[in-house]
């Protein structure tokens, strides 16, 4: 059979879209593409070996087969790798029950926690999932595992390090489908698995994008066709994504992030070994090894409610998700695609920079400060004032004097023209 050449999907798909197309397809905010790159993560041989012949299949069919797949039954070992610059990140998260220092008792086993040590370096994680009630994540280290199991109206978190276990209620009651994305799992783990990256840059697809089916793959074991995912936007720092997804099924194996300036992926997590055959009903069935500290995470959030009400980090970060916080919530989007910036307003102090580092570099301990940030960021001006530019190699920010915040996977010069275009 032919291999598969390159099919371009760009400035729209043409003709009426199903339903299901159109859900497939639809423009989204790629922001949240580099929200899942910050925090979120070579891990198969990148597309080595051989290449099978697949029948031809055009880029929107491909997307289309990714929209219709609806595999719930599946296990096996995800590698998450993440290289965007970044030192190499302590575990810690100030800012949910039991997350961080302060977090309470819990900490050491808070999913937060993990979220942050999934943003560099190499992760292995084991995954299994028996429909929207069974679902189990394993992070896999040198010297300990951590493990998040949903079962029923169950969920456990267990650090093997602190021999420290959370246990919480699962969807069902109003908290925990307050703190918890459909399917049991926190939404911040969910983010580490190639089915999920997918399907985020795939709402990117539209008249600012190029998709093209690029060949085909052995992923896992498995016939795959390989989706070439480009931003057609100058401004945008991602070069492109590629997603190897399984020809029989729709399942995203393998998701591949490489920003503009070239060199290792930024981004690479997929399968390295999958089965989609029913897991054991065993898999989910958690019970705290003899000797470890059991900690019930509701009674810490109840606790944290009563102590801090509505200012607890984590009904702050909720009220931002939906949209409650200060000036409805979180952060304001501007602009489209893939140069989408998120904004957060200033309370008119931010960093020093300008005269006040000047000042600030002449008075001892505070040249300690702008030495420090002279190091890790540029400064700039323009009609918005002045700041400074920080950088990785897929996300940048800009921070200016009067604490405006502008945010988002795009180059230096756009943050700047957002900035003037916004003052």
């Amino acid at each position: 059979m032919p291999r598969n050449e390159p099919t371009e999907v760009s400035d729209g798909w043409g003709g009426e879209r199903s339903p299901r197309r159109r859900k497939a397809v639809r423009y989204g905010v790629p922001v949240a593409v580099a929200g899942a790159a910050a925090v979120t993560i070579g891990l198969v041989p990148a597309f080595a070996g051989s290449s099978p012949d697949l029948p031809k299949i055009s880029a929107q069919d491909l997307i289309a087969k990714v929209a219709k797949s609806d595999v719930q039954q599946l296990s096996g070992t995800v590698r998450v790798t993440t290289d965007l610059g970044l030192p190499s990140l302590p575990g810690g998260f100030d800012g949910a029950p039991g997350g961080g220092a302060k977090g309470g008792d819990g900490a050491s086993a808070a999913p937060q926690k993990k979220l942050m040590e999934l943003a560099s370096g190499s992760h292995t994680l084991r995954v299994a999932a028996d429909g929207p009630e069974k679902q189990r994540v394993s992070i896999v280290d040198k010297d300990a595992e951590y493990s998040l199991v949903h079962n029923g109206n169950e969920v456990w978190a267990y650090d093997s390090g602190s021999k420290t276990a959370l246990h919480s209620t699962a969807p069902g009651s109003r908290a925990g489908k307050e703190h918890r994305a459909p399917g049991g799992l926190p939404k911040d783990l969910k983010t580490a698995t190639p089915q999920d990256l997918a399907k985020e840059a795939l709402k990117a697809a539209g008249d600012t994008t190029s998709v093209t089916v690029d060949g085909t793959a052995k992923v896992a074991g498995r016939d795959a066709y390989q989706l070439l995912i480009k931003p057609k936007q100058a401004g945008s720092t991602v070069g492109s994504i590629r997603v190897a997804v399984d020809a029989d099924n729709g399942v995203p194996l393998k998701f591949t992030l490489t920003p503009k300036s070239g060199g290792a992926a930024a981004v690479d997590v997929g399968f390295t070994n999958v089965d989609f055959a029913k897991p054991a009903a065993s898999t989910f069935a958690f019970t705290p090894p003899k000797g470890a500290k059991v900690v019930d995470g509701d009674k810490e959030r109840a606790t944290a409610e009563r102590e801090h009400g509505k200012d607890a980090p984590f009904h702050k970060k909720l009220a931002e998700a939906k949209g409650e916080g200060e000036d409805k919530g979180g952060p304001n989007i501007i602009g489209k695609g893939w140069t989408s910036i998120a904004t957060i307003k200033g309370d008119g102090s931010g960093l020093p920079s300008g005269k006040d580092m000047d000042k600030a570099k002449s008075k001892g301990a505070g040249g300690d400060v702008g030495a420090f940030l002279d190091s890790i960021g540029d400064k700039v001006n323009g009609s918005f004032g002045s700041g400074r530019v920080f950088s990785t190699r897929l996300v940048n920010a800009l921070v200016t004097d009067n604490g405006t915040v502008y945010v988002g996977a795009v180059d230096k010069q756009t943050l700047i023209n957002a900035a003037n275009a916004a003052k």
